[in-house]
């Protein structure tokens, strides 16, 4: 449940309340150490079962808690893949059974884009790729076919993920969409104390990259295509980039990218991982929010960005580009250098006025498709067909 780890546990604490609204309690069971401070800083019930080993993250303490607790739930959700957890609860289960039959609840996995084809591809993982696939003849496939089905966040993620491993026989696959929770109201003296501790940055006046700091999310190739549509105009707006990772190989090969450029040095800011009402300030100041992920399972930064009214302009391996696309709420491109860089140039041609456009049509998207209470009463109405196809 580190916040540092992104996606799936931002995911979770931005559901729970919207289920809670709507009377499901949610309880989590996590394998970190239960003095970590962000233990204590949730509202709900949290079970932290100890920190986990090795690059499996295994520890037995889970599978001990699973055998003494699963009973006890009406669903379970299994969020990731690749990992002890999947498999402790596919034992815990098949123990559990011997003793309670079909009284057991139901139980799905949700890969969070973890079978998204790109991992199998991408250059420099082809020793990755082959342990996946060892791993998944040997385990994985079965952990998922002994549960009841895959939930995915959206319908992209889920065609992807047919595309990837054989056999692949989940019992079933379901869309159950995804949100994330409205921001706090835009704060003027919050908005100044952000531009204060980052001066060089002007209101209204920058792009904003904001995710983990990794060579997957493309956040190199932004750089070189940023210079590439901007170098020699001092006008051109900042570009900010702010995530965990730049004490990385990674991230100082981009401070070394930067600083080898004397555009770069005077025009890209690193503001490190930005959280609470610094995120939102950095969302509602800027231009337009850019991340030319090579592979985006959901982005939930994506639909954060459009819940401020900002314009996103994201790749096609974003998740939910077709969305945007359709609804004309930020710019789609290639993850490419070319791609990225004829994106920039589209959005510096745009007016002042089709730039407002966009940020109204960015909120109406945001409105309609990602809000966390519509995509809790999805998961709810989901699951309620489940559980009532097993009762009847």
């Amino acid at each position: 449940m580190n916040p540092a780890f992104g996606g799936p546990c931002q995911g979770i604490r931005n559901s729970i309340p919207a289920l809670k609204s709507l009377g499901v309690e949610n309880e989590v069971v996590c394998m970190d150490d239960p003095n970590e401070e962000f233990i204590q800083k949730d509202d709900f019930v949290i079970h932290a079962v100890g920190k986990s080993n090795g690059p499996w993250a295994k520890n037995a303490n889970l599978y001990d808690w699973l055998l003494a607790h699963l009973a006890t739930y009406d669903v379970v959700i299994v969020h990731g893949l690749w990992q002890y957890h999947v498999y402790a609860v596919r034992n815990a289960y098949k123990k559990l059974k011997q003793t309670h039959g079909t009284s057991l609840p139901k139980v799905y996995v949700m890969p969070h884009g973890m079978l998204d084809p790109y991992f199998q591809k991408a250059e420099g993982r082809k020793l990755k790729a082959l342990r996946n696939t060892i791993y998944w003849h040997l385990l994985e496939s079965k952990n998922i076919e002994s549960l009841d089905g895959l939930l995915f966040t959206c319908e992209e993620e889920m065609r992807l993920a047919a595309t990837s491993f054989k056999p692949y026989r989940p019992k079933k696959t379901l869309n159950i969409s995804y949100g994330v929770q409205a921001p706090p109201a835009q704060n003027d003296q919050q908005d100044l104390q952000f531009l204060k501790e980052f001066p060089t940055l002007q209101q209204g006046k920058y792009l904003l990259f904001l995710s983990r700091i990794h060579p997957k999310k493309g956040v190199d190739i932004l750089i070189k295509s940023y210079e590439n549509a901007y170098a020699g105009n001092e006008m051109a707006p900042q570009l900010a980039i702010a995530g965990p990772g730049m004490d990385t190989a990674f991230g100082q090969s981009l401070t070394q990218m930067v600083n080898a450029s004397e555009f770069l040095k005077r025009k890209v800011i690193f503001t490190g991982m930005l959280q609470g009402q610094k995120k939102w300030s950095a969302f509602y100041n800027c231009e337009a929010f850019v991340l030319p992920s090579h592979q985006e399972n959901f982005g939930i930064a994506v639909a954060e960005a459009l819940a401020c009214k900002c314009p996103v302009i994201i790749s096609n391996k974003v998740n939910i580009f077709a969305e945007i696309e359709h609804s004309n709420a930020g710019i789609i491109c290639s993850d490419t250098h070319e791609g990225i860089s004829e994106a920039l140039n589209s959005w510096k041609k745009l007016s002042d006025e089709d730039k407002h456009t966009m940020k109204n049509k960015a909120y109406s998207l945001y409105q309609s498709a990602f809000t966390n209470e519509a995509a809790a009463a999805r998961l709810l109405e989901v699951l309620n067909n489940e559980l009532h196809t097993q009762t009847c």
